[in-house]
């Protein structure tokens, strides 16, 4: 399903928003190898959080494209694991907060259960063993985040990592992908002000966000939030709706440049 996301984001960009029954079905049929119907696929991209919806004249759109950047809905995500690669490790905190309008609408905040707890994730996290007994199941605590994220905007600080991490997780046990678009709080701050570094720690300091630890999943996920937040207010003008946002985010220097003539 993965190579889907990007094809069907990219035609809906070529084609203002909107595509046709045979525009997507020719989509949908041609890079995914699942075996279902076009209607089919459709259900199982929205369960994975692609923000596509249908039209009474059963054509498709991209949400994102049309809502504006201020009324989407972001899930501003961290995660603590005990180890850096999801095939030897896994995750053992969840947080995260939903923002629409600038303001917290949910949070969501879970650990995980977790038999193997190195010494040295405890004292970087905080996190004991005990903490993890009798906590939900990697599958239970992503179902979880997975209804919880529904088809925001996935967000992060480093989002590579994040992302990767629980992608990986939710595959492994048969949640599939994860479809939400993706947003990085570190790209979108080095695009819309200036830092010496760009790491949440130093941005915790120089931004003077109050927090009650570094290194806990829902305290970094806020964290995160107040960073984007300070993106959000230096926009350029021309960065209207969530999709242009994500764009953006991911732009080089000429691409602003030439946005900024444009307009």
């Amino acid at each position: 399903m993965q190579k889907v996301f990007e094809v069907l984001t990219t035609a809906f960009r070529k084609h203002n928003g909107v595509l046709t029954e045979s525009q997507y079905s020719h989509i949908v049929t041609h890079h995914t190898t699942l075996f279902e119907q076009s209607d089919t696929i459709f259900f199982l991209l929205q369960a994975s959080g692609y923000p596509i919806s249908q039209q009474e004249d059963q054509s498709y759109r991209l949400e994102t494209y049309f809502n504006a950047h201020e009324t989407q809905r972001y899930c501003i995500i961290d995660i603590e694991t005990n180890g850096s690669k999801p095939g030897t490790s896994q995750v053992i905190e969840i947080g995260a907060v939903m923002i629409q309008n600038g303001q917290i609408i949910d949070r969501f905040e879970t650990f995980v259960e977790c038999a193997f707890l190195p010494t040295y994730i405890s004292k970087i996290t905080g996190i004991e063993h005990e903490d993890l007994i009798d906590a939900p199941t990697r599958k239970e605590a992503l179902s979880l985040l997975r209804h919880f994220m529904d088809d925001a905007i996935f967000v992060a600080h480093n989002a590579k990592f994040d992302y990767g991490f629980l992608n990986a997780s939710f595959e492994r046990f048969g949640l599939g992908n994860i479809g939400n678009p993706v947003l990085c709080t570190i790209e979108l701050a080095r695009r819309t002000f200036e830092s010496e570094r760009y790491g949440l720690a130093y941005l915790i300091d120089f931004l003077e966000i109050e927090t009650a630890t570094h290194h806990r999943a829902y305290s970094d996920a806020f964290c995160a939030s107040k960073v984007m937040e300070k993106s959000l207010e230096t926009l350029p003008q021309y960065v209207s709706t969530a999709d242009e946002l994500l764009q953006f985010s991911t732009s080089s220097r000429k691409e602003r440049r030439l946005n900024k003539e444009k307009n």
